[in-house]
């Protein structure tokens, strides 16, 4: 039973390694958080009801073309929060899932985020909120801004239980601010949408000299069957919902991100000790992750 664990967890790795024609380096993806998820995420694949593509046509979601629709209000309540400076970093490293992308200048201002409770949203942007209350399959929902000079490395996103959506609002309207996903560019434009899937390799860069603000969305992935789908709704509404972060005081706090801020100290004291010895630092990394395969292998 053991070894057919190990050996279907190995076989989903694989397939997230291996799916698209964009890939990271072995050792990153043995340690990339898409390997952790990777069991998961091979159901979500193999259950799909959309197609294994990078990018898909507007038309297979035509609940989101209200947004299209009304994106002018919807820039409208972005500017207003530009003005008040809201669309920002996370302040207190309580943001695991975008801490990364806060070190090139990119900011968010979450409207949405599963089950989690962001009264703030509901205050600066109450016709925005609404449009997404509206459609059900929206089960995330955020201003993100990616400023001049800005890019956003390489990556997979972890869960392959939604979808992204992209609705231009603020953009440079220009081909050197772009996204590329599997090796396939797009680049944003005001009034425009664009759908794809995160969990293929993609990146973003702003090299236009003008600011660029989105409506980025999580959509939830159609799957094949209603018991599939029940199963997806209830891996987001844990999972994700625990990953919340606040845009201000009163806003939820998700217990990933409570948790998080303990292990962004402890980084701290890890970047310390690689600082102060690399040899050592590397020579306890490689025996630490050597007695966990021990471990798991002898359970």
């Amino acid at each position: 039973m053991k070894w057919t664990i190990v050996t279907l967890y190995v076989l989903s790795v694989l397939h997230i390694h291996f799916r698209g024609r964009v890939r990271l380096p072995i050792l990153r993806q043995v340690f990339d958080h898409s390997s952790f998820m990777a069991p998961i995420n091979f159901f979500m694949h193999v259950f799909s009801r959309v197609p294994s593509t990078p990018y898909f046509s507007l038309r297979e979601f035509p609940q989101l073309a209200v947004l299209e629709q009304n994106w002018e209000t919807i820039r409208a309540e972005a500017q207003a929060l530009m003005e008040r400076e809201k669309i920002r970093a996370a302040e207190k490293n309580d943001d695991a899932g975008f801490n990364s992308f806060f070190k090139t200048g990119w900011k968010r201002f979450y409207l949405k985020w599963y089950d989690a409770a962001h009264p703030s949203a509901e205050r600066y942007c109450p016709k925005t909120v609404a449009l997404l209350r509206g459609i059900p399959i929206i089960k995330a929902a955020m201003f993100a801004e990616l400023p001049p000079g800005a890019q956003l490395n390489h990556h997979r996103d972890p869960f392959a239980g939604a979808l992204r959506y992209h609705l231009g609002l603020i953009t440079p309207n220009d081909d050197r601010c772009f996204i590329e996903v599997d090796g396939r560019r797009y680049s944003w434009r005001d009034g425009q949408a664009v759908v794809f899937d995160e969990t293929y390799i993609h990146w973003a860069r702003n090299d236009s000299g003008r600011n660029r603000v989105i409506l980025f969305c999580d959509i939830e992935r159609p799957m094949r069957y209603r018991w599939a789908q029940a199963v997806n709704r209830w891996l987001g509404r844990t999972m994700m919902t625990a990953a919340s972060s606040p845009n201000e005081s009163g806003d939820q706090l998700g217990m990933v991100n409570k948790l998080f801020r303990f292990v962004w100290l402890m980084g701290q004291y890890r970047r310390r000790y690689k600082a102060w010895n690399r040899k050592a630092y590397y020579a306890t990394k490689f025996l630490l992750i050597t007695a966990a395969a021990v471990l798991i292998v002898l359970a």
